[in-house]
């Protein structure tokens, strides 16, 4: 069974390391391969290599032992090391992420409350206190403090709900001190980023039209 497959493409080359042979038989394979490559050409421009290792993770000194022997020719390189499969904490952290979750707490003055995803909001942010989460933020608390979407890159999240009596919203790297004029009173509002990269504020009933799959997420509210 062959352990290592080369394929090229237009913008460079592949290695299939087959998940069914051994590490041992690869970093064999791999050796004979690249010298073959290095005998066979007279070009000593750089090549780097995408490695695909299917369904195998390499371990940190499995990666190490790919890079001994790539380092024998200095012409060739790894650009990166794919995988067919992530580990279970890489996969728990995806799911956490894209979750929404459920806050009622209390944050206060000096309190900074960080959501890893989205979070539909039924507590309480006293002033000077920061609810912060890394996606969107769905108000149905009492907010007078300060909201931050998006933390600390995502411009596609949004804030929605009732905002007149926070002191700040914050999406991404953008910030909005907010003022009578600036929300409808007594009705939801969107917080969002527009392609002026600005923090904008529109109606509820336009986040279908602004997010459309986060607008079918939640459930066309």
């Amino acid at each position: 069974m062959t352990a290592v497959v080369l394929k090229g493409f237009k913008n460079g080359y592949e290695l299939i390391i087959k998940s069914e042979a051994s590490f041992e038989q690869v970093l064999v394979e791999l050796t004979e391969l690249l010298k073959k490559l290095h005998d066979d050409t007279k070009s000593t421009k750089p090549v780097a290599f995408n490695v695909n290792t299917k369904q195998r993770l390499l371990t940190a000194e499995q990666k190490q032992q790919l890079e001994k022997v790539f380092s024998v020719y200095p012409q060739f390189s790894i650009h990166k090391i794919l995988a067919d499969v992530i580990t279970v904490t890489d996969a728990q952290e995806i799911m956490h992420k894209n979750m929404t979750h459920f806050c009622a707490d209390v944050i206060r003055n000096g309190q900074i409350k960080t959501i890893d995803g989205d979070v539909l909001f039924l507590g309480c942010v006293h002033q000077g206190g920061i609810l912060q989460a890394k996606g969107s933020i769905f108000v149905l608390g009492d907010v007078q403090g300060i909201l931050h979407a998006g933390y600390k890159d995502d411009t596609r999240a949004v804030i929605v709900g009732k905002i007149k009596d926070a002191q700040q919203v914050r999406i991404a790297d953008l910030v909005d001190v907010l003022e009578d004029e600036t929300v409808v009173q007594d009705e939801d509002n969107v917080v969002y980023v527009n392609d002026l990269h600005d923090l904008a504020h529109t109606q509820v009933v336009e986040l279908k039209n602004l997010r459309p799959k986060l607008f079918a997420q939640m459930g066309g509210f």
